[in-house]
């Protein structure tokens, strides 16, 4: 079997532009929407493309309204803007730092004060940097991951909480690599675990005031961030070492997201949900 998954590409930009992938990816949801997050109001950061456009559409279209940050991807935001409005739902944008705590408090304020509630926080954006030995980690880079992929989680469910009310929901974006380990992705694999334990954590804290918290640990799913992050000739083979052999797709991760952020979950928290092509992974 061919293993090759798409053409070779690669982006110099972090976290990636969709708009310049090849083929784009697929965030279409797969169903109709049932009304499932009826007058919800929910917020992604890095909801401009990738898995976090799929959830933003997938939402909209269970009726919910959707606020995202981004980094600066001003063409990938303002077409994720335009999906959720052809869903018959309000978006909002804001682009900025997430490594920034003023940031956070300054994208909640925004989702607030334009909704005036917020019920869903998916805590998704991240960045990733290859290195083949750990000699080569800089203490600039490893910073700026954490900051990027666990900081920003902290930083958004401070402010976030003081907005969230009994049934609300938290779901955070982990990964297959907090499992398995990834040979040259040494600090973006730590802080997906960091992700796993601050999910476990915060569900517990958060039991009494009833709001659940969860994660979804893709594998390799077809997003900006694999051309940005990989060359080539990595990026054309990305996913076919998964059972399916072949990278999932953005449309096939975000329903995870709905059912957890759904009354159809109200008894799950502290969990975390597998989209990965197949492979076994223990928790």
């Amino acid at each position: 079997m061919n293993k090759r998954q798409q053409p070779p590409q690669k982006q110099k930009h972090q976290p990636g532009r969709e708009h310049e992938m090849t083929p784009l990816p697929d965030y279409e949801p797969k169903t109709r929407g049932s009304g499932r997050l009826k007058n919800k109001v929910v917020l992604i950061t890095g909801g401009d493309s990738g898995i976090g456009r799929a959830v933003a559409v997938a939402m909209a279209r269970e009726g919910a309204d959707v606020a995202f940050g981004y980094l600066d991807e001003k063409k990938d935001a303002a077409e994720t803007i335009k999906l959720v409005e052809e869903e018959d739902r309000k978006a909002l944008s804001l682009a900025g730092d997430i490594g920034d705590e003023k940031f956070c408090k300054k994208l909640i304020d925004a989702t607030v004060k334009k909704f005036g509630r917020l019920d869903i926080l998916v805590n998704n954006a991240a960045e990733q940097h290859e290195v083949d030995s750990p000699e080569e980690l800089t203490e600039k880079q490893i910073d700026r991951t954490f900051r990027t992929n666990i900081y920003s989680f902290f930083f958004m469910v401070k402010h976030a909480l003081p907005h969230m009310k009994k049934g609300a929901s938290i779901i955070n974006t982990a990964s297959i690599t907090a499992y398995k380990g990834h040979k040259t992705l040494l600090d973006y694999s730590a802080t997906k675990g960091a992700i796993v334990t601050f999910t476990r954590s915060l569900s517990e804290n958060l039991l009494e005031r009833e709001i659940r918290v969860n994660a979804v640990a893709p594998g390799p799913i077809w997003t900006p961030l694999i051309p940005a992050s990989f060359s080539a000739s990595k990026t054309a083979k990305h996913g076919a070492s998964a059972p399916m052999e072949r990278a999932g797709q953005p449309n096939e991760v975000a329903p995870a997201y709905v059912f957890l952020a759904s009354s159809e979950a109200s008894y799950i928290t502290g969990q975390v949900i597998h989209v990965n092509g197949g492979t076994i992974v223990n928790g």
